[in-house]
């Protein structure tokens, strides 16, 4: 067996902590790790909105059916499609309100790369007609 020098392994454990500084560092991962945690906590307060509140309502709607209870069974298996419906629901209720999202922040967006467009253009036209100026004189 070969032998493994121990300043090899240092230097290479040094080298793997700093590349992994550098990528912690970086503005992408925590804007995503920011994200991450901001998403289960908005995905614990709509499971909360569907399971407290929209999900009562509509079983009273429908005669007071309890979504939660309501099971197959299969054998000795059980099969909670109650569970399975207000899941549904959830996921329907959180992509409607990122999509919402989503369009608002590129709405916003979109008015800021105009606004800084529109200011780019004229400021560029304003040095066109300094130049031409300067040219006649």
């Amino acid at each position: 067996m070969k032998k493994v020098k121990k300043e090899k392994i240092v230097e290479k454990s040094k080298g793997l902590i700093h590349e992994f500084k550098s990528f912690i560092s970086r503005g992408n991962v925590v804007d995503l790790a920011v994200g991450v945690i901001i998403g289960s906590a908005f995905g614990k307060i709509i499971t909360s909105i569907v399971n407290d509140i929209l999900m009562p309502i509509i079983g009273i709607l429908l005669g007071g059916l309890d979504f939660t209870n309501l099971t197959l069974k299969v054998g000795s298996a059980t099969i909670r499609y109650g569970s399975f419906i207000q899941n549904v629901v959830d996921f329907i209720i959180v992509s409607i309100c990122i999509f919402i999202f989503v369009k608002i922040v590129n709405h916003l967006l979109c008015k800021k790369d105009i606004k800084e467009e529109t200011n780019t253009t004229s400021e560029v036209e304003l040095l066109c007609e300094i130049r031409d100026l300067l040219k006649e004189k």
